[in-house]
């Protein structure tokens, strides 16, 4: 497949820039980010700091940035005749918010590390990095110091944002400067709690009618509720689970109305087949000078670790890749040499910011089975909030676009609302519905400039 070398100078140049910021110590880590200026007033528009998912999978900037929320998307038809073609996105979240979009981890895009062992990262140097990067790039383009802030995330990234967040608050209150501007939380498709998330499948996938009431009844009274750490001895629940693994193993979990599509067979029908033309346009030598990529430089002690052949080296990696699997989480892996998954739970960390003058966003697909909303709904719970507004549709085109509910605490509030036919990716899903709800939230603050509620 070809890339358009043109279309890339006029779409990328013309609507963002990319470049490189040093965290850590001695700045060994360089993170690489994309940021693009709102399309409305730039000048008093919120100022959107998103990290992707992950770790490992999805977390490279690039995949929101041409595939979700960024002001180019691919254009499908063009790139499957072998020409891979960009064109604007009509639901960019710059249209409504100053954006910038974060590689935020060494072997993730094209971030990197000066040194191998600076390369080793954790949840809690993530959340660390995550800030230092903020104000580091708050101190390099001071004109959006005071801009309204929210720190926002996707998936993984939800035990996250909570945390870089109360940070925020925490530190201001001390007085420490730079004082950033934070007024909340946007967070979609979030992971909160490693228990209650993952636990939540089994209730999800009898909600979508994929288990049978006697298969959930029996699996729920053998497992006590537990479908995550059950007693091996338990020969009942297991046997359960094997029945419900049987019935939901064929399934999208992403979105359980769209097909699986095997990796090494993609169709055009395929949502995740575009994940091709990221990984071509990610490697390709035209696109990394437009997006001021650096050149490839070996750092003399990768020598000597041979086992991160084609992961870290001083300038890009050896290869772009959509999925990093040695850092990519699932519930059972363990720690690794890259990685450590130290944080468990984020709902501690919401108690806290309950205290704060706090707007929070939670968006959830209606049709996620990764981390379903049904588990997002139990820890919102968990909080103990008093409620605003009671559940309600809302509409978009005058057709109901999903489903919300307002809590508040004051000054915290906090919205939740589903979207109706959306999986994990919510703007992948519905781009318009996801735009229009993020869209709206912001329109509902004072500082907004305007909004587009004519949809």
């Amino acid at each position: 497949m070809s890339v358009n070398v043109t279309n890339i100078d006029d779409l990328i140049l013309s609507t963002a820039g990319a470049r490189y910021i040093g965290v850590g110590e001695d700045e060994e880590i360089q993170l690489f980010y994309y940021f693009v200026e709102s399309e409305r007033n730039p000048s008093n528009d919120p100022l959107l700091f998103y990290i992707t998912g992950g770790p490992g999978t999805g977390t490279t900037g690039l995949y929101p940035f041409i595939y979700q929320i960024g002001p180019v998307i691919f254009n499908l038809e063009s790139s499957w005749k072998n020409n891979i073609t960009l064109e604007l996105n009509p639901n960019s979240w710059s249209k409504a918010a100053n954006v910038i979009i974060i590689d935020i981890r060494v072997g993730v895009g094209f971030s990197y590390a000066k040194r191998w062992e600076a390369s080793r990262s954790s949840d809690s140097i993530v959340t660390l990095h995550s800030y230092e990067f903020l104000k580091k790039w708050l101190l390099e383009n001071p004109r959006f110091v005071s801009n309204p802030l929210y720190i926002s995330g996707t998936s993984y990234m939800g035990i996250i944002v909570p945390n870089v967040a109360l940070q925020i608050y925490n530190d201001n209150e001390r007085g420490n400067q730079p004082q950033l501007n934070i007024k909340g939380c946007l967070i979609v498709s979030p992971l909160t709690d490693k228990f209650m998330d993952f636990n939540s499948r089994i209730e999800a996938a009898h909600r979508f009618a994929l288990i049978s009431d006697d298969i959930y009844k029996a699996t729920k009274e053998t497992c006590h509720g537990n479908y995550i750490h059950n007693d091996p001895e338990n020969t009942l629940c297991s046997k359960n689970l094997e029945r419900v693994d049987e019935c939901i193993d064929g399934i999208n979990f992403s979105n359980i109305l769209e097909p699986l599509c095997e990796k090494t067979n993609m169709k055009p029908y395929c949502r995740e087949a575009a994940n091709i033309f990221l990984e071509i346009w990610g490697n390709d030598k035209d696109v990394q000078k437009a997006l001021n990529v650096r050149e490839k430089g070996i750092d003399p002690a990768y020598l000597g670790a041979p086992h991160l052949k084609n992961f870290y080296v001083q300038g890009i990696i050896e290869k772009w890749e959509y999925t990093n699997t040695s850092i990519n989480y699932d519930l059972d892996k363990e720690d690794t040499i890259y990685y450590s998954y130290d944080i468990y739970s984020s709902i501690a960390d919401h108690q806290q910011l309950l205290t704060k003058n706090c707007q929070v966003l939670i968006i959830c697909g209606d049709h996620d089975l990764t981390f379903p909303c049904v588990g997002t709904e139990k820890w919102i719970t968990s909080l103990n909030l008093s409620i605003e507004s009671q559940w309600e549709p809302w509409f978009v085109r005058k057709q109901v676009a999903g489903y919300q509910m307002t809590y508040a605490q004051r000054p915290y509030s906090l919205k939740f609302a589903t979207i109706k036919g959306a999986g994990h990716s919510v703007a992948l899903y519905k781009p318009k519905e996801a735009f229009v709800m993020m869209d709206r939230w912001f329109a509902s603050h004072t500082y907004s400039s305007g909004s587009y509620l004519q949809y």
